[in-house]
């Protein structure tokens, strides 16, 4: 898993070089929303708010994305992909794709089939929460714990994966 990581930050950069691994997420899930809050963001990667603040000023001051007045509450500021940003995350996932594909292009079918199913497996795997008294703080219900916590994250759940963009080449 720290080889796929430590691959993963370092495509990132190479495919844009002011575009961090993480940049690239919050950019995606941006996207996906069609904006949201820093501390929307904060709360669904479960980052502590000032490491999204910091991300998010880097964002700001590349041009990437810009604050808006949320039309509904003019109190809360709302962020959003500028156009920049918007060509850049399209470059940046089309440099992916094709890496993808270049790196998968031998694989005969059903090895495709069978990682898309692990690939799937792993994206969904959500732990329980900690409240819940079951298993150790470190560890979902099932007591596998995650696999960036040195479990085997084999935890059940059929939640779709939260985020197209966080994943590894």
């Amino acid at each position: 898993m720290t080889v796929f990581a430590r691959r993963a930050r370092a495509s990132a950069g190479r495919m844009h070089p002011e575009l961090s691994l993480v940049s690239y997420t919050l950019l995606g899930h941006l996207e996906e929303r069609g904006g949201c809050r820093a501390t929307d963001l904060a709360a669904h990667y479960a980052l502590d708010k000032s490491t999204v603040s910091r991300q998010v000023a880097a964002l700001e001051r590349t041009g990437l994305i810009e604050r808006r007045l949320d039309p509904g509450d003019h109190r809360v500021q709302v962020l959003h992909l500028t156009d920049t940003g918007r060509e850049i995350l399209a470059q940046v996932t089309e440099s992916r794709r094709t890496a993808f594909q270049e790196r998968l292009a031998d694989w005969p079918e059903e090895d495709l089939q069978r990682f898309a199913t692990y690939l799937t497996r792993y994206s969904a795997w959500i732990p329980a929460p900690k409240d819940r008294g079951q298993g150790s703080p470190d560890q979902g219900s099932t007591g596998q714990g995650s696999p960036d916590q040195g479990g085997t994250g084999q935890g059940r759940s059929t939640a779709a994966p939260a985020n197209t963009y966080g994943g590894a080449p």
